[in-house]
């Protein structure tokens, strides 16, 4: 079987697997101007880590399995967290959303 490529654009799925692949795209949003300049976004597909800019950001991850994703902020601390089990299916988009005052991350 030859190895799958990802979309122009998207970030591979690195972990083994041979089955059918989708399109998860990000939509990383904090509200806060002060927090996006010093702290980029850690995002984690079933449990490797990126780093990665503000914005809208796309991933391969597959599509015939469950897929754990987690999104956080690193400061002097670990905060605004939020995670989600997508069930099997179809491409997808989700926005992660923070909330300064109380620390909360959303990811819907």
């Amino acid at each position: 079987m030859t190895e799958q490529q990802a979309p122009p654009g998207v970030i591979p799925y690195v972990e083994h697997h041979t089955g059918e692949r989708r399109v998860l795209t990000l939509h990383l949003t904090s509200g806060n101007s002060m927090l996006t300049a010093k702290n980029p976004p850690v995002v984690s597909i079933d449990g490797r880590q990126y780093l990665v800019y503000w914005g809208s950001v796309s991933f391969e991850v597959p599509a015939d399995r469950a897929v754990h994703v987690s999104v956080h902020i690193e400061a002097e601390r670990i905060g605004q967290a939020a995670s989600a089990l997508l069930p099997p299916g179809e491409s997808l988009a989700l926005t992660y959303s923070t909330d300064f005052m109380s620390g909360n991350g959303s990811l819907r």
